[in-house]
């Protein structure tokens, strides 16, 4: 799902808002969880789960799998999210 389905979708529920409210709306929310995960701080989102930032090693031997060449990869960050046990039912629930 892209960002349009999701405006249009959230429009459907909520017909007294009008798309350019609720396009501000979701631009702020992802806005404001990018700021956090910028500055090293976790959002956590009830029933949904929990954006974190993580620190990757750098490795002085990992390969180009091409060349088979040793190279070094620099040490990054990278978004870790872990699912709520909620968001983790809803997923596995299984139709009967």
């Amino acid at each position: 799902m892209v960002k349009s389905e999701i405006i249009k979708q959230l429009h459907k529920k909520h017909p007294t808002l009008n798309r350019s409210q609720i396009e501000t709306i979701v631009d702020i929310m992802f806005d404001t969880i990018a700021d956090s995960l910028a500055k090293h701080k976790p959002v956590e989102l009830r029933d949904f789960g929990r954006f974190s930032v993580k620190t990757i090693k750098a490795k002085y031997n990992a390969r180009n799998p091409k060349t088979a060449e040793i190279i070094y990869v620099p040490e990054k960050e990278k978004v870790s999210f872990k699912m709520s046990k909620h968001l983790k039912q809803e997923i596995n629930k299984k139709t009967e």
